[in-house]
Protein backbone atom coordinates (compact mmCIF):
# COMPACT_ATOMS: atom_id res chain seq x y z
CA UNK A 1 0.00 0.00 0.00
CA UNK A 2 1.43 3.34 -1.03
CA UNK A 3 0.97 6.09 1.54
CA UNK A 4 2.22 9.61 0.86
CA UNK A 5 4.26 11.60 3.36
CA UNK A 6 1.19 13.69 4.25
CA UNK A 7 -0.95 10.59 4.69
CA UNK A 8 1.72 9.02 6.90
CA UNK A 9 1.53 12.06 9.22
CA UNK A 10 -2.20 11.37 9.64
CA UNK A 11 -1.51 7.67 10.16
CA UNK A 12 1.05 8.49 12.88
CA UNK A 13 -1.65 10.38 14.77
CA UNK A 14 -4.07 7.46 14.44
CA UNK A 15 -1.40 4.93 15.37
CA UNK A 16 -0.61 6.88 18.52
CA UNK A 17 -4.23 6.81 19.69
CA UNK A 18 -7.51 5.93 18.07
CA UNK A 19 -10.30 6.17 17.29
CA UNK A 20 -10.22 9.91 16.64
CA UNK A 21 -12.40 12.43 14.87
CA UNK A 22 -11.14 14.52 11.95
CA UNK A 23 -11.08 17.48 14.35
CA UNK A 24 -8.91 15.50 16.81
CA UNK A 25 -6.49 14.56 14.04
CA UNK A 26 -6.27 18.17 12.81
CA UNK A 27 -5.61 19.38 16.36
CA UNK A 28 -2.88 16.77 16.88
CA UNK A 29 -1.18 17.91 13.66
CA UNK A 30 -1.57 21.64 14.26
CA UNK A 31 1.83 22.04 15.95
CA UNK A 32 3.79 20.27 13.21
CA UNK A 33 1.72 21.05 10.10
CA UNK A 34 -0.17 24.11 9.00
CA UNK A 35 -3.22 22.13 7.85
CA UNK A 36 -6.83 23.10 8.26
CA UNK A 37 -9.53 20.52 8.99
CA UNK A 38 -10.63 20.26 5.30
CA UNK A 39 -7.09 19.19 4.36
CA UNK A 40 -7.09 16.55 7.09
CA UNK A 41 -10.51 15.31 5.92
CA UNK A 42 -9.17 14.98 2.37
CA UNK A 43 -6.24 12.91 3.65
CA UNK A 44 -8.56 10.78 5.78
CA UNK A 45 -10.76 10.12 2.74
CA UNK A 46 -7.75 9.07 0.69
CA UNK A 47 -6.70 6.68 3.44
CA UNK A 48 -10.25 5.29 3.62
CA UNK A 49 -10.25 4.61 -0.14
CA UNK A 50 -6.90 2.84 0.17
CA UNK A 51 -8.22 0.67 3.00
CA UNK A 52 -5.60 1.93 5.46
CA UNK A 53 -8.19 3.20 7.94
CA UNK A 54 -11.81 2.59 8.89
CA UNK A 55 -14.51 5.11 9.75
CA UNK A 56 -17.40 4.55 12.12
CA UNK A 57 -20.29 6.95 12.38
CA UNK A 58 -20.70 8.48 15.83
CA UNK A 59 -23.71 10.77 15.74
CA UNK A 60 -22.95 13.59 13.31
CA UNK A 61 -19.25 12.80 13.08
CA UNK A 62 -16.97 9.92 12.16
CA UNK A 63 -14.37 8.17 14.26
CA UNK A 64 -11.28 7.02 12.39
CA UNK A 65 -9.01 4.12 13.29
CA UNK A 66 -6.13 2.42 11.46
CA UNK A 67 -6.62 -0.91 9.72
CA UNK A 68 -3.02 -0.97 8.54
CA UNK A 69 -0.63 -1.86 11.36
CA UNK A 70 2.34 0.44 11.76
CA UNK A 71 4.77 -2.51 11.90
CA UNK A 72 3.45 -3.87 8.59
CA UNK A 73 3.76 -0.46 6.92
CA UNK A 74 7.30 0.12 8.25
CA UNK A 75 8.34 -3.34 7.04
CA UNK A 76 6.90 -2.68 3.58
CA UNK A 77 8.53 0.74 3.32
CA UNK A 78 11.95 -0.36 4.55
CA UNK A 79 12.03 -3.48 2.37
CA UNK A 80 10.98 -1.44 -0.66
CA UNK A 81 13.67 1.16 0.05
CA UNK A 82 16.44 -1.42 0.48
CA UNK A 83 15.30 -3.21 -2.68
CA UNK A 84 15.17 -0.04 -4.82
CA UNK A 85 18.33 1.66 -3.57
CA UNK A 86 20.61 -1.19 -2.52
CA UNK A 87 19.42 -4.11 -4.64
CA UNK A 88 17.81 -5.81 -1.65
CA UNK A 89 21.06 -6.04 0.32
CA UNK A 90 21.40 -4.57 3.80
CA UNK A 91 25.22 -4.53 3.98
CA UNK A 92 25.57 -1.74 1.38
CA UNK A 93 23.01 0.29 3.35
CA UNK A 94 25.07 0.00 6.52
CA UNK A 95 28.27 0.73 4.56
CA UNK A 96 26.65 3.84 3.11
CA UNK A 97 25.94 5.27 6.56
CA UNK A 98 29.30 4.15 7.89
CA UNK A 99 31.22 5.87 5.08
CA UNK A 100 29.42 9.12 5.81
CA UNK A 101 30.15 9.01 9.54
CA UNK A 102 26.48 8.63 10.39
CA UNK A 103 26.90 5.63 12.69
CA UNK A 104 27.40 6.54 16.33
CA UNK A 105 29.28 4.29 18.76
CA UNK A 106 25.85 3.33 20.13
CA UNK A 107 24.68 2.38 16.62
CA UNK A 108 27.77 0.22 16.12
CA UNK A 109 27.29 -1.52 19.47
CA UNK A 110 23.65 -2.24 18.60
CA UNK A 111 24.62 -3.58 15.17
CA UNK A 112 27.17 -5.87 16.80
CA UNK A 113 24.53 -7.20 19.20
CA UNK A 114 22.12 -7.78 16.33
CA UNK A 115 24.70 -9.65 14.25
CA UNK A 116 25.75 -11.75 17.25
CA UNK A 117 22.09 -12.56 17.86
CA UNK A 118 21.74 -13.69 14.26
CA UNK A 119 24.83 -15.90 14.60
CA UNK A 120 23.37 -17.44 17.77
CA UNK A 121 20.13 -18.30 15.96
CA UNK A 122 21.92 -20.28 13.26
Amino acid sequence: MQISEAESAVMDVLWSRSPRTAEDVAEALRASRDWQEPTVKTLLNRLLKKGAIAAERDGRRYLYAPLLARDAWVAQQSEGFVERIFGGRVAPLVAHFSERGRLTPEDLAELRRLVEGLDDER
